[in-house]
């Protein structure tokens, strides 16, 4: 399912300052929210508590599952839709105190630290002594955590954008890319030859990618790999975490493992 319902992208009043430098917004949005294409002056921290998001920037895309979050940096256009319900907790960061360099994404896996921070900082919201120490320890916090990337690449081709929307939508298709040309009016020559000067790899590859970003909300879930696999369109589950062991050089369950 596309997202279909638009809600206000950032809230005003919220901006974070010298100080305040960490600000939170706390959202709980239904399956197929859509926070529009937007940027903004100060950094952010998109967290969901419960439910899956998806975060798109630039030309990638990421599927955030609660035991992860995603650092945009400051004035990096960025859109965020819901895959299922979920308890969104955005953390406005200013600029000046950002805790990354570069002007690049960050996945991070959520410590329970972390989680606790922004629970407490929701709760004392108004409170501007309490949120000034929550801020400290976040700040310090979000540097320390390990990331864990699972990038999906976008293409700007839109024969090539259909496809891989429609993939990243169902990643169980088992269309060969010759039926996808078929679906998408364009050769299969020409789609392959776009996979590899848009996005780098061949179209197997890019669609394992999207299978395995599509794997961690389904594991958070509890779900069996037995039916990960399957609902991920893998003949067996030997198979799905054989392939992800040689991608990621660990288990399923040990790579999406809670943080202890």
């Amino acid at each position: 399912m596309q997202p279909v319902t638009h809600t206000r992208p950032h809230l005003p009043g919220r901006a974070p300052s010298a100080a305040q430098p960490v600000r939170i917004v706390a959202r709980d949005l239904d399956k197929a929210a859509l926070l529009a294409a937007h940027s903004h002056a100060w950094g952010q921290v998109t967290y969901a508590i419960d439910g899956v998001v998806r975060v798109t920037v630039g030309s990638s895309t990421w599927i955030v599952p609660p035991q992860r979050a995603i650092w945009i940096p400051p004035q990096a256009v960025h859109e965020v839709a819901t895959l299922e319900p979920a308890r969104l907790r955005a953390l406005y960061i200013d600029a000046r105190s950002s805790p990354f360099a570069g002007g690049r994404c960050e996945v991070l896996e959520v410590s329970p630290l972390l989680r606790e921070l922004v629970v407490a900082l929701v709760q004392a919201d108004g409170e501007q002594g309490r949120e000034m120490l929550l801020a400290r320890l976040i700040l310090d916090e979000l540097p320390r955590l390990t990331t864990r990337p699972i990038r999906v690449a976008l293409p700007q081709d839109k024969r090539l954008k259909s496809l891989c929307e429609a993939l990243i939508a169902d990643p169980a298709l088992a269309l060969t890319l010759a039926q996808w040309a078929g679906r998408v009016g364009a050769s299969e020559r020409t789609l392959a030859r776009l996979f590899e000067r848009e996005l780098g790899m061949r179209f197997g590859q890019w669609r394992q990618q999207v299978r395995l970003a599509h794997a961690a909300p389904l594991i958070a879930r509890g779900m069996p790999l037995s039916l990960v696999a399957a609902e991920l369109g893998y003949a067996s589950q030997s198979a799905f975490s054989a392939m992800f062991r040689k991608t990621f050089g660990k288990s399923p369950s040990a790579f999406f493992a809670a943080p202890t």
